[in-house]
């Protein structure tokens, strides 16, 4: 599955320091490696104070995952769960 492009709605659901252990294992379900540059796109169109308070401009050596429901944003070691829909 490559990274959705043509996203409609992508909005910041949690991140891992306030989920569950639980909830963390089943969002994290059938990740695969995500492409940054879109994701990064994506994430300054749609979530822009996201974008802005990680600072997203400058280089960030994580990788990204994506999932049937989520992409997830690593940064500082903390994964970010952002839903979308096509």
């Amino acid at each position: 599955m490559k990274t959705p492009t043509k996203i409609n709605y992508l909005e910041y659901e949690t991140d891992c320091t306030i989920t569950s252990k639980y909830t963390w294992d089943k969002l994290m379900k059938n990740k695969t490696v995500a492409n940054k540059r879109r994701i990064d796109k994506l994430v300054k169109e749609h979530v822009p104070d996201l974008f802005d308070s990680l600072a997203l401009q400058f280089y960030n050596p994580y990788r990204y995952y994506k999932t049937k429901t989520h992409l997830i944003l690593v940064h500082s070691s903390i994964e970010y769960f952002l839903r979308y829909k096509l």
